[in-house]
């Protein structure tokens, strides 16, 4: 017996939530993550991201770009517009848009204030993704702002 190599462990880990999601499951992830189809900007084929959800106003979901400007479905969704989110039982053609810092600070604000027993760990987990210190102040909120794109999804009109 051959032991599995890492990278398809991990890739598998990673690809477990969309599997959810192809046999009609994703509603046990509830509201919390989405599950975002987009179009490859290169290639043309479809692609399925989850993404956690950050925050919710107005029918618009927020999802922020942990890997930065450089994530593979926020340069698709830049360069085409996505294809469908599903989010809970809710599934939708979308609309998109990239939020502006202010408003950007202010979901990012109200992520942590609802996460704030969580706040170690998703401070720790932030500056990974920030490559410095990320320590939950105003200038840290906007200094995260500008590096991780926040999008905003809701239903087309």
């Amino acid at each position: 017996m051959t032991a599995a190599r890492p990278g398809r462990v991990l890739r598998a880990v990673f690809r477990a939530p969309v599997r959810l999601y192809d046999h009609g499951f994703g509603w046990l992830l509830g509201r919390r993550f989405l599950c975002l189809t987009h179009v490859g900007r290169r290639s043309g084929r479809t692609y399925r991201t989850v993404l956690e959800v950050v925050g919710v106003a107005r029918g618009e979901y927020f999802v922020v770009a942990g890997l930065g400007a450089g994530a593979d479905w926020y340069r698709n969704i830049r360069a085409r517009p996505p294809v469908e989110v599903v989010v809970g039982r809710r599934r939708f053609a979308p609309s998109h848009r990239v939020l502006g810092e202010a408003e950007a600070v202010e979901v990012l604000a109200r992520y942590e204030h609802r996460n704030r027993l969580a706040a170690p760990i998703l401070r720790h987990v932030l500056s990974k993704l920030l490559g410095r210190r990320y320590d939950g102040s105003e200038d840290g909120r906007r200094l995260m702002a500008s590096q991780l794109p926040i999008v905003g999804l809701r239903q087309q009109q």
